[in-house]
């Protein structure tokens, strides 16, 4: 049994900035755990790096959660998800910590697409490295054999997200063409998943190229029902999770920096702490 006090907090984890929208909609979910969110902004962006390199930075950040208290992490990031999560998952946890899990951002939304096409017909924008792992095709046919879903990469919407240039005419060309991209291969898209963190704050500008009847799912609020009932159904995991309503922030880089930028995509002041991998 552990102490009232104990720090356990759960671990959030990303690239970057874009985890930070997850991290706000868990924290609403489930005020009163503790969650520690830990930002590789030094090495970021992930999307365009190998699988390799993913896979061996996701790891070190992970470890560091776990040596900070927490007994579950979850990968807020497409790129790991993609590229890493399932090597940490088979291979590593139970070498490292058998008692500890790892979770990400991909299944949690590819459970219930199915569910919110009457078409048949889904679309997924994301980063180059994540359509290009192809992990959505996998997990979606894992659900739904029968839905045709049609990718599209949009490597310029996060820089362009992470250096505040989107009411500028070179931000709205860059949505307008990969929605026009994603649509004209496929019209009958009726459901569309954005499949980075960073999308949700550029929804309302997806939104102006797209028919009132396509839905937009984003990660946020699906990731955080789906932890609350991975809780509910996993006590052993549960309880090793503190309750002090605490959330703190780590980031590989500056953080006056980071915390500038994240309070943009946290809804809210933020204060970091630096780490030093």
């Amino acid at each position: 049994m552990k102490e009232k006090d104990q720090y356990q907090p759960i671990g959030v984890f990303d690239s970057g900035f874009g985890g930070l929208t997850v991290l706000k909609e868990i924290v609403k979910e489930l005020p009163e755990y503790d969650f520690l969110y830990l930002g590789d902004n030094a090495r970021a962006p992930y999307g365009s790096r190998s699988f390799e390199t993913v896979y061996e930075y996701t790891l070190q950040c992970v470890k560091h959660l776990f040596e900070n208290g927490c007994h579950l992490v979850i990968l807020a990031c497409n790129t790991a998800s993609a590229k890493a999560l399932r090597t940490i998952q088979q291979k590593d946890l139970p070498k490292i910590a058998p008692g500890k899990r790892v979770l990400g951002v991909i299944r949690p939304t590819t459970e219930i697409i199915g569910a919110h096409s009457k078409s048949g017909y889904v679309g997924v924008l994301g980063t180059q490295g994540t359509v290009s792992s192809g992990s959505y095709l996998v997990e979606i046919e894992k659900f739904f054999p029968d839905l045709n879903v049609t990718q599209e990469a949009c490597p310029m919407w996060v820089p362009l997200i992470e250096n505040n240039e989107l009411d500028n005419e070179g931000a709205e060309y860059f949505i307008k063409r990969h929605i026009n991209a994603l649509m004209s291969r496929e019209p009958k898209i009726d459901a569309i998943i954005l499949g980075c963190t960073h999308y949700p704050l550029i929804e309302n500008k997806i939104r102006k190229y797209l028919s009132p009847e396509v839905k937009l799912l984003s990660q946020g609020t699906i990731v955080a029902k789906g932890l609350k009932d991975y809780l509910h159904r996993h006590p052993e995991i549960e309880e090793n999770c503190s309750k002090n309503k605490t959330v703190n922030f780590l980031t590989t880089d500056l953080p006056e920096t980071f915390d500038k930028a994240a309070s943009l995509f946290y809804g809210q002041p933020v204060k970091s702490k630096h780490l030093s991998l």
